[in-house]
């Protein structure tokens, strides 16, 4: 709860449509929880032409004939039940019974794609690199592509491409940079506990250890969100997660003397191993979370475009 309430000026240019989409959503929001509020904004645009309209529509509706009635009733339990069943269908997985996971499900648009089975299968195909063709560099080669993936989440989570919902969900108060961040912590939450255990059942000869990749993805991630606000989140994640590779991967798939896994653990070992290495990625982590903060507003129109 707070103590502010919204200034009858602020009432009358939201009222009257003259206030910024930003300040209207910010109201609106506040309205969810302030009762006052919501009443005297319910008084402003009853007394309104439009308040008129509205009356004129209840009043239509309240007196309707029975059978009229009935007929939108019935019409009103089947479109409900219409989009029960497509939310069953397209947004929970029937095996979810968990409030947690449903959450998770609804809160990821990654999760509910191509993108999980594509985390899977770096870990597994890591490991089977590892144990069945005896490849000394899995590990190195999993830290390489490990800091990507999360950064593929990101793109895959924001935009009509990705939500069915997209145009109601950003029409919300709680849209913007707020659910930016909150999909961005479902992908963060998938991958990181995945990737990391992938890496620690993978054997070391000698380079990185498994977390090493966490700050470096981190980063990535967060770079990737102050570049969207710039770029749009698609040619932002392109953006770094393809640098990163190419600065990772392309030296050490293609070395003179086909040693690929001592040039991936040479690669990972100088760009994740080490105080300095983590330490600069953890001020980078840093730099790019400010200038998230410093460019959210960004995120107001980003998730209409």
């Amino acid at each position: 709860m707070t103590d502010w309430h919204a200034p009858d000026d602020l009432v009358a240019r939201y009222t009257d449509g003259s206030l910024p989409d930003s300040d209207a959503w910010s109201l609106e929001k506040h309205l969810e929880s302030c009762t006052g509020c919501a009443t005297r904004v319910s008084r402003a645009v009853a007394a309104t032409a439009t308040g008129a309209v509205l009356a004129d529509v209840r009043q239509a509706v309240v007196g309707a004939a029975p059978t009229e009635q009935a007929h939108t009733a019935a019409a009103g339990d089947g479109l409900l039940a219409h989009a029960r069943l497509w939310s069953s269908r397209h947004l929970v997985p029937p095996v979810a019974d968990s409030r947690w996971a449903r959450v998770l499900w609804a809160a990821g648009p990654a999760v509910r794609g191509a993108w999980l089975p594509a985390v899977l299968l770096v870990g597994i195909g890591a490991m089977a690199l590892a144990y069945g063709a005896d490849f000394a560099g899995a590990r190195p080669l999993l830290l390489a592509l490990a800091p990507v993936v999360p950064v593929a989440g990101v793109a895959l989570s924001f935009g009509a491409h990705a939500d069915p919902l997209h145009e109601l969900t950003a029409s919300t108060p709680s849209a913007g940079l707020r659910l930016v961040l909150t999909r961005t912590a479902v992908v963060l939450a998938v991958s990181l506990p995945l990737l990391t255990l992938a890496g620690l059942a993978l054997p070391s000869y000698g380079g990185p250890g498994a977390a090493a990749w966490l700050l470096p993805g981190l980063a990535l991630t967060l770079a990737s969100l102050a570049l969207g606000g710039w770029l749009g989140l698609r040619a932002a994640t392109a953006v770094t997660g393809g640098g990163w590779l190419c600065a990772v991967l392309a030296p050490a798939l293609s070395p003179p003397d086909g040693a690929v896994s001592a040039a991936l653990t040479h690669q990972t070992s100088a760009y994740l191993g080490g105080a300095p290495a983590q330490g600069a990625w953890a001020a980078a982590a840093v730099v790019c979370a400010a200038l998230l903060a410093a460019r959210g507003t960004a995120y107001d129109r980003l998730e209409r475009r």
